[in-house]
């Protein structure tokens, strides 16, 4: 595990250091014509971190993870559930736009 000083978390952060935390350039971009294994891709990232987070929370509670690790790991399970969810408003956003418009 990495123990990173608070004045270094934003540079580690960036370069990918910190455990549990995946930078968006692990998704690849998308080729064209290629936009639904982007988007696949993409959830399975998702739920990757959620589940990794869950685990870890779950080893921290039997004692086998230390509460750094936990916290780091549902913190970016969060994240992630937060950036799942911006962009899922954001679709049904653009969807009702869409149905909104005159034929």
């Amino acid at each position: 595990m990495l123990v990173v000083p608070a004045q270094g978390v934003a540079q580690a952060y960036a370069a990918g250091k910190l455990s549990g935390i995946q930078a968006a350039s692990t998704v690849a971009a998308p080729k064209r014509g290629d936009f639904s294994r982007y988007v696949e891709n993409a959830v399975r990232t998702a739920l990757n971190t959620v589940r990794q987070g869950e685990h870890t929370a779950a080893a921290g509670m039997q004692g086998k993870a230390s509460a750094q690790e936990v916290v780091q790991a549902v913190m970016s399970a969060e994240m992630t559930v937060q950036s799942v969810v911006a962009v899922r408003d954001k679709l049904v956003s653009a969807y009702l736009d869409i149905m909104r418009m005159p034929i």
